[in-house]
């Protein structure tokens, strides 16, 4: 069987992070790689890989059928547009823009294109997690009172990076909603949030280093999303659901297991869309869709709104200062992207 050739585009953390994953797979195969840093490049010169300074140049030069982009955050609906102009199918990561009006412009770009668009939210990929949205949606814990979802980084990223980022709402909190939705398939209907005034790098400013949220779902359950960039064991993630039925814990993102559970997630990810993008079935994985990368920023921004330092940077996305209504509650360089870094 021939493998699926994917072109990356960004070879920062998350792009490097993806190569590790997909690394050996008889299924699909990252065959070049578009990466506008000088620097950065060099640092795969040794990947065997065809290397390119524009996403235009890879897609010209190579035979691809189909594109992960990893890019930042701020420039995916751009790399979205040109991609789609090429009629190849897009895994993006998330978020996917920086805001719901961009999220939505990108769906709409690769619809009109006739390309199918996924959207990299890896959480959907790993099987314990599956395990609980199967149990509750079989009813097995009852009615659901509350599910909690935790993400505590090691460390924050490179202030750089965190400029261009959206606030922590965003650059984490997105990963939570959707697994809060999907999870529980119910839509999050209002949120409040708080922050710790702590922040360790002075020069970040649009930012906080910690975040509590307490979400509304449509249907009754209530959510609580813990966010945190100081958790020095290592990165770690977990869900809790408590039911009238039953309850349970799931740490699926252990510090003790490094990256192990997130890369084996990706790579499920990466092959369901290969699977998905030729026209099969991604065995029973649901991947996100544009849909579920505007319902997840919609509920960053109703966060950022709510807590005064991130504001700022909310006001900064116009579908922010269009659509949200704040609570009154207590908010690397490898260069070469358009005023955005990389980070880690």
């Amino acid at each position: 069987m021939t493998a699926f050739r994917l072109g990356l585009v960004g070879a920062g953390r998350m792009g490097r992070t993806h190569l590790r994953a997909i690394a050996g797979s008889g299924v699909i195969a990252i065959a070049a790689v578009a990466e506008p840093s000088e620097q950065t490049r060099a640092g795969l010169a040794d990947a065997g890989l065809p290397l390119h300074a524009s996403v235009p140049e890879m897609l010209d030069r190579c035979e691809l059928d189909g594109v992960l982009i990893a890019a930042p955050s701020d420039q995916h609906v751009r790399l979205i547009g040109e991609v789609a102009a090429y009629g190849l199918p897009i895994l993006c990561e998330k978020p996917c823009g920086l805001s719901s009006t961009q999220a939505s412009a990108a769906a709409q770009t690769a619809a009109a294109a006739g390309v199918p668009l996924r959207v990299a939210y890896w959480r959907r990929y790993v099987p314990a997690l599956r395990a609980v949205r199967d149990r509750i949606a079989a009813g097995e814990l009852g009615g659901v009172h509350l599910v909690t979802c935790y993400q505590w980084d090691a460390g924050p990223p490179a202030a750089a990076f965190r400029e261009h980022s959206g606030g922590i709402a965003i650059d984490m909190g997105v990963h939570e909603f959707d697994q809060l939705r999907w999870l529980t398939g119910q839509d999050i209907s209002d949120v409040k949030a708080v922050a710790a005034g702590l922040i360790s790098d002075p020069e970040v400013t649009g930012d906080v280093d910690s975040a509590q949220i307490i979400a509304a779902l449509s249907g009754g359950t209530t959510g609580f999303i813990s966010l945190g960039r100081h958790h020095p064991a290592g990165d770690m993630a977990r869900a809790e659901v408590f039911g009238t039925g039953g309850t349970l814990a799931c740490d699926f993102l252990d510090p003790a297991d490094g990256e192990r559970a997130q890369l084996e997630a990706l790579l499920r990810q990466a092959e369901g869309f290969a699977a998905v993008a030729s026209g099969g079935s991604a065995g029973g994985y649901s991947g996100a869709t544009g849909d579920d990368a505007v319902a997840a920023l919609r509920a960053a921004e109703q966060v950022s709104a709510a807590i005064p330092a991130l504001a700022g940077a909310c006001a900064r996305t116009p579908a922010c200062r269009r659509s949200v209504t704040p609570w009154r509650s207590r908010r690397r360089s490898g260069g070469g992207w358009p005023s955005a870094r990389f980070k880690g």
